[in-house]
């Protein structure tokens, strides 16, 4: 599990490993964290690191890939578009290649509902047109385009997994979100709940009900069962193919200050801030695709319930998983 050691890769972790699946995690810890592994078996390394990955692949007699190692920022990615083309794009295909090389013939994919760009329906469905207006989002949809090929010629089958917007945390205390700097709405709501810099509020005059953005929010843990329910598509025989990952309800920016204010009893702080480049105006999921063929129904989707979870797990680690500043 390459970026095993991140949010979203922890969760989905834990998740494979209560299935009863035997995880090793490989992460070069740029943005992941050691704690974050709870055990399991942690390899240090590069994804574009061919060498690497396929010895990695080859000692733990993996069968499977699911990568989780990407940058994700939209605005670092507006930028930084070559950091991101190189870490995403080279280092994925670094990833294939050595799976290709080792016999592993089984990929989950860590894609985002980015790939669609400004949407011209709402709710998105898979068959929505993609063009992308950051390069987070173009380097993820380059790997969907070259996965066919891969398939063609390696065998390797994949599912792709378009993220709408991951948040909460493991409902157990175990595992939650710890990025720094922290870019996600929620945990950094949370934050100026503590004393933390004020939230900004990035543009008021979208064309949604209060102006602010409109976002499909999923709880990880649901999150990690989506790919859970992919690994296991893919090893019955299931066919490759693309699925969105998210809740069907679209929360704005408004509502999560909202629900973060209504769950901690604690004001956010937060300020007006200029629209920034690379963000719709509005973005929420059609899941009917994945509930048809996977199974998938979102067990904890209701936005406070997501809130939650997060507010639990940060006032329990209020520095983070090492303990140091954030």
């Amino acid at each position: 599990m390459t970026g095993g050691a991140g949010y979203i890769g922890s969760h989905a972790a834990k998740a494979l490993r209560q299935a009863g699946h035997r995880v090793v995690l490989y992460d070069n810890l740029s943005a992941g964290h050691r704690e974050a592994a709870l055990g399991a078996p942690l390899i240090e390394g590069d994804t574009a690191d061919v060498d690497t990955v396929r010895r990695a692949i080859r000692e733990s007699g993996a069968t499977a890939v699911m990568h989780f190692a990407a940058w994700l920022s939209v605005p670092d990615s507006v930028r930084d578009p070559a950091g991101y083309y190189r870490n995403n794009v080279t280092g994925t295909i670094g990833t294939l290649e050595a799976m290709a090389a080792e016999g592993c013939r089984q990929f989950v994919f860590s894609s985002t509902c980015a790939v669609y760009g400004e949407p011209v329906e709402t709710p998105i469905s898979e068959a929505h047109p993609t063009a992308p207006v950051n390069s987070y989002g173009q380097t993820k949809l380059a790997i969907e385009h070259a996965l066919p090929h891969f398939e063609r010629a390696y065998g390797i089958r994949s599912i792709r997994l378009r993220y709408f917007n991951a948040a909460g945390a493991d409902p157990d205390g175990e595992l939650g979100e710890d990025h720094a700097p922290e870019i996600h709405v929620i945990p950094r709501a949370i934050e100026a709940t503590q004393g933390g810099a004020p939230i900004d509020i990035f543009g008021e005059d979208y064309p949604t009900p209060d102006g602010t953005c409109l976002r499909d929010y999923i709880h990880v843990t649901d999150l990690a069962d989506a790919h859970l329910r992919a690994l296991g598509w893919l090893q019955s025989g299931g066919a490759s193919g693309t699925y969105n990952a998210g809740t069907e309800q679209p929360s704005s920016v408004r509502d999560v200050i909202a629900a973060v204010e209504r769950v901690t009893g604690l004001k956010v702080a937060c300020r007006s801030a200029p629209r920034r480049p690379g963000d719709p105006a509005i973005l929420y999921a059609s899941a009917k695709r994945i509930r048809q063929d996977l199974g998938w129904v979102p067990q904890r989707p209701a936005l406070d319930t997501i809130v939650a979870d997060a507010w639990r797990w940060h006032s329990r680690h209020p520095r983070g998983f090492g303990g140091g500043d954030r």
